[in-house]
């Protein structure tokens, strides 16, 4: 990998932050205080270009990205209607996985697994990343290869960047992408990718690209869109690199007792795993957890109703690839049983089964939180930690079960509260 230009040596230092947005490979390098404070958004298109092009010229890229490369993009109106429709604010965890974690997706990586044996016994040995999850990522991310995407990666990335909402990380997506072109990584003719601007096999941006690829063909090129075996060793390299602990894994599902005590546990929060195991808390299998030392978080997806995972130092880093909790299980899912693992058994219940909410129903939610004295921030449709921390705090008030998660019974006490 060359990174030799300037551009690049001012954009290594790292920041532990995803877009949460993303729903494809996502991972983003600080730009410096000067470069974070020009944002090239506005509405008008042709004016953002020529931001753009300033922008460009100011990091000493060639006239052949500042001249022709920026002068031949153009908007993807589509581009900015898929960002706002993302699967994982407009499903529940059960749509969300039967959609994604599919025989299909079983069946197809198992062959994958034993069609390349040879490779994945070298990237277990040289990266450290067992072979299921490479396999679960590149399933998710392409159905293997099939759906690359179509779109220009060049204006996918322009659009999302003149746009003001995530202008600054596309725009040092953007501008990544063309030090790959100007040292020669990539052809303009090769962009072509997802709506976000993520390409090949396993959905990279340029940023990933940029500082984990690999040629490990050793054709003397990275080609993640063609070569099976650059895109999955950039992925294992990738992966290393931000710190995947080998031999463990990412988390298990458990099983909660009817008495679990839901108080005393906190969610996005970490505790010992004898914490869990003096709380009750069993493996599915009804089996005690081990008395192995390491660090847990519980997640309740659906709420107390739903399935209970306990998550592991390795599932952060699988949201690293894309900050999405239902993402990074689906990946976790789907590489169990790819090694044998039955999977998730859903409750058939149709009563308990919870209701998407629409955007505009969790930000209305989320304002009377805040109204009533439970700090969810800024209300913006989105089911995070803020908002799971004040429906908590609101259901542990009001003599709710404390799972975090907008059921029907915390609509109904906010408004009967607010009504008072």
């Amino acid at each position: 990998m060359n990174s030799s230009t300037p551009l690049y040596n001012r954009l290594l230092p790292q920041v532990n932050y995803c877009n949460i947005f993303l729903t494809f490979t996502c991972i983003v390098f600080a730009l410096n205080t000067s470069l974070a404070n020009a944002s090239i958004a506005d509405e008008n298109f042709e004016q953002c270009k020529i931001n753009l092009t300033q922008r460009a010229e100011t990091a000493g890229f060639s006239p052949y990205i500042t001249k022709t490369v920026i002068a031949k993009i153009s908007p993807i109106e589509r581009v900015i209607s898929l960002d706002k429709k993302q699967p994982e604010f407009t499903q529940t965890f059960e749509q969300y996985i039967k959609a994604r974690v599919t025989d299909y997706h079983v069946r197809v990586g198992k062959e994958k697994l034993n069609q390349n044996k040879a490779l994945f016994d070298k990237l277990e040995k040289d990266y450290g990343i067992p072979r299921q999850y490479l396999v679960s990522f590149w399933g998710l991310e392409t159905v293997f290869g099939k759906h690359k995407g179509k779109m220009s990666v060049l204006n996918s990335l322009a659009t999302l960047a003149c746009d003001k909402r995530r202008s600054e990380f596309f725009t040092l997506e953007l501008l990544n992408l063309f030090t790959l072109i100007d040292n020669k990584q990539v052809t303009v003719e090769q962009l072509q990718g997802s709506w976000a601007g993520a390409m090949g096999h396993m959905q990279f941006m340029p940023t990933a690209f940029l500082k984990y690829a690999v040629d490990a063909d050793n054709d003397g090129k990275v080609n993640i869109w063609e070569s099976e075996v650059d895109a999955l060793t950039t992925a294992a390299n990738y992966l290393n690199q931000i710190g995947w602990q080998t031999k463990e894994r990412w988390g298990r599902e458990v099983k909660l007792p009817d008495n679990f005590a839901f108080e005393k546990v906190a969610f996005d929060q970490y505790y010992p795993l004898s914490f869990f195991k003096g709380l009750g808390v069993h493996k599915t299998n009804n089996q005690p957890l081990s008395n192995y030392d390491i660090q847990a978080e519980l997640y309740l997806p659906s709420g107390h109703n739903g399935p209970a995972f306990l998550l592991y130092p390795n599932f952060n880093v699988i949201m690293t690839w894309n900050l999405s909790k239902s993402y990074a299980l689906s990946v976790g899912i789907l590489a169990n049983k790819l090694i044998g693992d039955e999977g998730l058994t859903f409750k058939q219940d149709e009563n308990n089964r919870p209701r998407v909410y629409s955007v505009a129903e969790m930000k209305t939610l989320q304002n009377q939180l805040n109204v009533l004295g439970f700090e969810s921030g800024e209300p913006d449709g989105i089911w995070g930690p803020k908002s799971r921390d004040a429906i908590r705090s609101f259901q542990l008030k009001h003599q709710l079960i404390a799972d975090g998660y907008p059921n029907e019974d915390v609509f109904s006490k906010i408004q009967l509260t607010l009504n008072k």
